[in-house]
């Protein structure tokens, strides 16, 4: 990864201070300015250069879309780790962020202040373990005794453990280097690491950029790593509506940029940090092309939660098993339409 990726990954870690210093809101709800109906404001964190939110972001859609609900966006912080994304929901700073399944248990485990009402189906080919296209590691059992890098409570360390759990290799006899996943390029460039778990954030530049491979991929593994949207307890409890809103928009554009990944890339810029490079467009449209979009949280995404939940739970990366069940909402239930 380029210096330049590496500071904007760096500056996503900040978001919680960003978002702070955006405000808070009781009920997410202002006065229009003609005296009307109250306008709601959805605080999403910004989507950067790259996706469909980013296109929304650009050509006004999204806020098309709130205010058939009377609401509008808000763009605060930047996208960026769930486990800051998490605490920013519970302190009332961000209504809705996306994280993955393996960081939202981990943020569960504590005393959460929302709840997931949006599913995405595993990454099986953004994300894994890589090493270096001259590493002498071309098994996961030739891990034992090395260093891979991951970060700590979720995806990336899900990862790891699953992909030694199916191949009979114990967990201590591999070094987990806990690092933040944007300083994680350089230590593994320089060979301080052996192999790196990560998604698809950070293994596009790398496989691009760096002559690295997946030694095993999400699919490989059986991951149950889904992506999951997440929503302010008070925001969902006074706006299903709006809710439900961003929701529909989700599924259907989700839909439209698997179907055309091109399009959805360097949306604002073509240069600069945040721009995805001719090296990395091929593997991004192959890795979004094979993706899924948001849908609702059925019964049989709940039991792979819990066995998420569960393998967490015995590989003593949280204390006791969470119970993710309380904390799902059913977005097909929520109110549609203006109120």
């Amino acid at each position: 990864m380029n210096p330049s990726r590496l500071a904007l990954a760096a500056t996503a870690l900040l978001a919680t201070t960003a978002l702070a210093a955006c405000g808070s809101s009781t009920d997410g709800a202002k006065a229009s300015a003609d005296g009307g109906k109250a306008e709601v404001v959805l605080r999403v964190p910004d989507p950067g250069n790259n996706g469909f939110l980013a296109l929304g972001k650009k050509d006004g859609s999204l806020d098309r879309a709130l205010a058939t609900v009377h609401a509008k966006v808000a763009w605060t912080g930047s996208a960026g780790p769930f486990a800051p994304a998490a605490q920013a929901l519970s302190a009332d700073q961000l209504d809705v962020a996306q994280g993955s399944i393996t960081s939202a248990v981990a943020a569960l485990a504590q005393k959460p202040g929302f709840k997931l009402f949006a599913q995405t189906a595993p990454d099986g080919v953004g994300e894994g373990i890589l090493v270096k296209n001259d590493s002498p590691i071309k098994s996961v059992q030739d891990l034992a005794g090395r260093k891979v890098a991951v970060s700590q409570g979720g995806t990336s360390e899900y990862l790891l453990l699953k992909a030694l759990e199916k191949n009979g290799v114990p967990a201590d006899k591999v070094e987990r280097v806990y690092l933040r996943a944007d300083q994680t390029s350089g230590v593994f460039n320089s060979g301080q690491v052996d192999a790196w778990a990560t998604w698809n954030t950070f293994s596009t530049p790398s496989i691009a950029n760096s002559g690295a491979h997946f030694l095993v991929n999400g699919k490989e593994v059986g991951s149950d790593n889904y992506a999951v949207w997440a929503v302010r307890n008070a925001f969902a409890d006074k706006h299903p509506e709006v809710v439900r809103a961003f929701y529909d928009y989700l599924r259907e554009n989700g839909l439209k940029e698997k179907a055309d990944p091109a399009a959805y890339l360097n949306v604002f810029t073509d240069s600069g940090p945040t721009a995805v490079t001719p090296a990395e467009k091929g593997v991004a449209i192959e890795v979004s092309r094979q993706g899924a979009a948001a849908g609702p949280i059925g019964e049989a995404d709940i039991t792979r939660f819990g066995t998420v939940a569960a393998f967490f739970a015995d590989q003593k990366v949280t204390k006791q098993l969470v119970d993710v069940k309380p904390y799902l909402i059913d977005v097909d239930k929520l109110g549609t339409g203006a109120k």
